[in-house]
């Protein structure tokens, strides 16, 4: 682990705007995969007649990897820079990297949105914009990418940013903090070093404008939410629960309430690495003791909290999907399986109250009959068996989820608001 501060970075835009290839430039650029390592891919690209796609050889590989099963080293999806240590949040796989976002397994504090100069907004570009800021992302860069295609012509450059102001306009994305970069990833203008062919561009490079990103501040001040992973029992200690500290604090002596189970009691321990902490933090993996529970009484998908602000249980809530793929419609009465934090409960959407636009963000419609792929809507929701779950607006990292069904993904959202039972 570095000791500069982390940051998660999504790196998002449309199929074939070069996402891999740039992916693959930041790692070359700051050392993280050796140059004989691009070496090699280089003459395997040639060899496949593909020359110029080494860069992105370099993520597909590990994508390959990934399939094959074969361990990847995850330094592959981390870089430093000056100021902080990125991990690279799930690039290719649109589907896995909303999925991702979603449970949480990696939310990014902030994005890349690569948008390629000879081709602008794309649909996915739209999507991408939309889900960022649905999921709450805070700062964008945007890479205006593939600047060799159009001769490092700035007028074509100026013509990409219009297009994606208007688009971040219309998703109510605060542009005045959006830095845009004119770079090519196949070339390496403007990522590592300022480049020659684009003399009329005295903005920062790539790399300049992500040491540039404000701190992500840790959610300390948040109350206490660590959902439950698993629960063992360890002889001479007794029931310990494990899991990740998602907001604020965990300290030995505190008394603590677990949802929607119910029970509670005072934290003996706690346990980071097989060693004994006086307090644990967000991001923290901890195993921890409490006083009078008993193996049977928690259970993985329950939230520890502070007894006198303990997690809310929700009877229905009310929340903002994003339908990404279903075979059919989906209406009221729909019961699939939502993912939040370590929960897996099958809820049922009781109804629709809003269509939205996805480009705008506005109310397209009210109480419509059914929504579909694409469809971004309001819903009220009502789980099966008792769950857990924050609103969004006042604890983002237990206010998201995923809904799949049939072995996918098929939506995802954040809670509005939760009517407690």
């Amino acid at each position: 682990m570095s000791d500069k501060p982390h940051q998660n970075l999504a790196i998002i835009g449309h199929v074939d705007h070069g996402k891999s290839t740039l992916v693959g430039r930041l790692l070359f650029e700051t050392g993280s995969v050796p140059e004989h390592v691009i070496e090699q891919h280089r003459e395997e690209a040639e060899e496949k007649g593909k020359g110029g796609f080494e860069f992105a050889y370099v993520m597909d590989n590990l994508a390959e990897e990934r399939e094959r099963g074969v361990t990847i080293d995850i330094a592959h999806q981390e870089f430093d820079t000056d100021e902080y240590y990125f991990t690279i949040v799930d690039c290719p796989g649109h589907r896995d990297f909303v999925k991702n976002m979603i449970t949480g397994a990696s939310q990014a504090d902030n994005a890349v949105l690569v948008v390629a100069a000879d081709d602008g907004v794309a649909p996915q570009t739209r999507e991408h914009v939309f889900l960022a800021r649905t999921l709450g992302i805070n700062e964008l860069i945007i890479g205006v990418n593939k600047m060799d295609l159009v001769d490092y012509q700035e007028s074509s450059y100026k013509e990409v940013i219009g297009e994606v102001e208007d688009l971040l306009n219309q998703v109510r994305f605060a542009t005045d903090d959006t830095t845009f970069v004119p770079i090519s990833a196949f070339e390496g203008d403007n990522v590592a070093e300022e480049s020659e062919n684009t003399d009329w561009f005295d903005g920062p490079t790539l790399l300049e404008a992500l040491n540039d990103l404000p701190e992500a501040e840790p959610p300390t001040d948040a109350p206490l939410r660590l959902p439950i992973q698993d629960v063992y029992t360890i002889s001479g200690i007794g029931t310990v629960p494990v899991g990740r500290v998602e907001t604020g604090i965990l300290n030995t002596g505190d008394n603590v309430s677990f949802q929607p189970s119910d029970v509670g009691g005072e934290v003996k321990t706690v346990e980071m690495h097989h060693e004994e902490v006086p307090k644990a933090e967000p991001g923290d993996n901890v195993g921890f003791n409490v006083r009078g529970i008993g193996k049977d009484d928690i259970r993985r998908g329950d939230v520890c909290g502070p007894a006198d602000d303990p997690p809310s249980v929700a009877e229905t809530f009310q929340a903002q999907v994003v339908v990404m793929q279903h075979p059919s419609v989906i209406t009221a009465g729909y019961t699939p399986v939502f993912h939040a934090h370590t929960a897996q409960v099958a809820c049922t959407i009781e109804s629709i109250d809003q269509k939205i636009d996805p480009s705008s963000g506005e109310v397209a419609e009210e109480n419509p009959d059914f929504i579909k792929s694409g469809d971004a809507a309001v819903v009220t929701v009502r789980p099966q068996k008792p769950l857990s779950i924050e609103p969004s607006g006042e604890i983002p990292e237990l206010g998201s989820f995923a809904i799949r069904d049939m072995g996918q993904t098929i939506a995802a959202g954040k809670v509005l608001e939760v009517n407690e039972r």
